[in-house]
């Protein structure tokens, strides 16, 4: 690789509800008028859906990453300087979601862990504070799994639709349909 690498940075963090989303679709558009250009997507979502949107006209120039798994700003600069030469970096964790979400056919496949903990406990009546509370985390951070459980389950922010009971109505479907037969 020779001359200048121009790099844009962009981060979903104050775009919690659908910033993944929309930062994908801005990467297709970039892509459709400076073909050549590399996207590099550095998101704190291990969705399956999300990885495939973005991949859906291939790998080539391509990286989705998990904000999480970037230890070091090497191992980042190693993904952008393989991104610019055509190559693609895809997170492993992002590639075991891709593998099982063909697997499941449950809304609640794509949540993580802690999705489903909090999800759970959000099924049980308790306000973000009290999830945050019980689960030894801030309340911003409950309200970003929050957003993202709503972001996975495709609930969008509507004036007439209360998401939040929605996700929990999704959970307590999901749990209905896991008992075995006569339960």
């Amino acid at each position: 690789m020779t001359g200048r690498l121009r790099v844009v940075v962009a981060d979903d963090h104050y775009l919690v509800r659908e910033g993944v989303r929309r930062a994908i679709e801005a990467a297709h558009r970039i892509r459709e008028k400076h073909e050549g250009v590399g996207i590099v997507v550095l998101s704190q979502y291990n969705d399956a859906a999300y990885a495939m949107d973005l991949l859906r006209d291939g790998t080539a120039g391509m990286a989705y990453l998990l904000k999480e798994r970037i230890g070091n700003p090497r191992a980042l600069v190693e993904a952008v300087k393989e991104v610019a030469s055509g190559g693609s970096r895809i997170d492993p964790d992002v590639v075991a979601s891709l593998v099982y979400s063909g697997r499941s056919s449950s809304r609640l496949a794509d949540l993580t862990e802690r999705e489903r903990d909090v999800l759970a406990l959000m099924a049980q009546g308790l306000t973000n504070a009290a999830v945050a509370e019980d689960l030894f985390l801030s309340e911003s951070s409950i309200e970003k799994y929050v957003s993202s459980v709503f972001i996975k389950l495709g609930l969008s922010d509507e004036r007439h639709v209360h998401r939040r009971v929605l996700a929990v109505l999704a959970y307590l479907q999901d749990q209905q349909s896991a008992q075995p037969l006569g339960e």
